[in-house]
């Protein structure tokens, strides 16, 4: 959509968090730097949401492939471009996307087109809170996605990760957040003088502690590229130090 979207995935690694928090923080970096413009991109973290079973995953599916229609930005479903509606029942390759568990699921191109219609009368999916967060299912559901979690990772440990997940800020965040608070342009700052190299070193540890990047993404930015990973390394630990 114009300014959100929406993916629906099997987490069969559970590092969700590490892959939205990649995916968002590489676009958003690919994106300043090809259309220009200031702020971040994504304006807040991504939200995850479980979903019960096939009939609810058939539901959540056709709304979002409805949202093109209901915000009028398209009259049929399968016309928008930002979408994976026009591969289901045709020919055209589905990239990343699993088009032939989608069709099994509804099982005929009318079957889904009835159900994208049906899904315009529906002003939000059916949601639960629960420990885990939200989910799209019934209150019956809930006690047993709990009693799943913790079988599957301990309750201290679906705790650390949830709290883990809550911390990272968008990259475009931190940017613009440290340009305020210095009063500088990033673009324009001299990194060959004493105070250009302390102010990137405090950038440094902000995107690694605020937006969990790794030294390795953290090197492929533009104000770090003369630096090696090990450098960038040495250059944390010191800073912190300090």
């Amino acid at each position: 959509m114009d300014n959100h979207y929406h993916l629906i995935i099997e987490n069969t690694t559970g590092r969700m968090s590490e892959f939205f928090k990649r995916l968002n923080g590489e676009y958003g970096t690919w994106y300043r730097q090809t259309k220009g413009g200031k702020g971040y991109v994504f304006q807040s973290r991504y939200k995850s949401t479980l979903i019960q079973d096939d009939p609810y995953l058939v539901l959540s599916i056709a709304y979002i492939l409805n949202n093109p229609v209901k915000a009028r930005l398209v009259k049929d479903f399968r016309e928008y471009a930002w979408s994976s509606a026009s591969l289901y029942y045709s020919d055209k390759e589905s990239g990343g996307v699993d088009k032939g568990f989608v069709e099994k699921l509804f099982e005929t191109g009318d079957g889904l087109d009835e159900s994208v219609r049906s899904a315009m009368g529906i002003e939000q999916l059916p949601m639960v809170r629960t420990e885990m967060g939200m989910i799209i299912g019934g209150e019956d559901f809930a006690p047993l996605a709990m009693r799943k979690a913790d079988r599957r990772s301990g309750r201290q440990s679906m705790e650390r990760n949830r709290k883990r997940d809550m911390h990272f800020d968008p990259v475009e965040k931190v940017f613009r957040e440290f340009e305020n608070k210095h009063g500088i342009r990033l673009d324009r700052l001299d990194y060959g003088t004493l105070h250009g190299k302390r102010l990137r070193s405090e950038l440094l540890v902000n995107l690694k502690e605020r937006s969990g990047l790794t030294y390795s993404r953290i090197a492929r930015l533009d104000y770090f590229a003369d630096l090696s990973i090990n450098s960038l390394g040495s250059l944390y630990h010191r800073f912190r130090k300090k």
